[in-house]
């Protein structure tokens, strides 16, 4: 059994004991996380998408909250003798998905 959700703008396929990094949700490290924008649940041969899953939830809880690898962004404009180098970070958090509530 495995369901999409969504979060964060992006779409994620969580199953029960999964860990996923989602964009950083402001809550302390223990606590627990509802997530109730599921697109669509797979239970062995039956799939439940639209209407369906409007009731669906997905609980988690929060393991961690931590930073990206980091990338490097070079802006370079030929012969202006302009060179700008920048580097970037983004935050995440760390779901341990518990439960799927259909």
């Amino acid at each position: 059994m495995y369901a999409i959700v969504e979060t964060g703008g992006k779409q994620y396929q969580v199953e029960p004991g999964a860990r996923i990094n989602v964009e950083k949700i402001h809550s302390l490290p223990g606590d627990t996380v509802v997530l109730d924008h599921v697109l669509m649940i797979k239970d062995g041969d039956s799939i439940l998408i639209g209407e369906d899953v409007k009731n669906a939830k997905i609980v988690g809880s929060v393991v961690e909250h931590g930073k990206e690898k980091k990338i490097t962004i070079i802006k370079h404009k030929r012969r202006k003798h302009f060179r700008k180098k920048t580097g970037h970070r983004q935050t995440y958090t760390r779901l341990l998905i518990t439960e799927l509530q259909a």
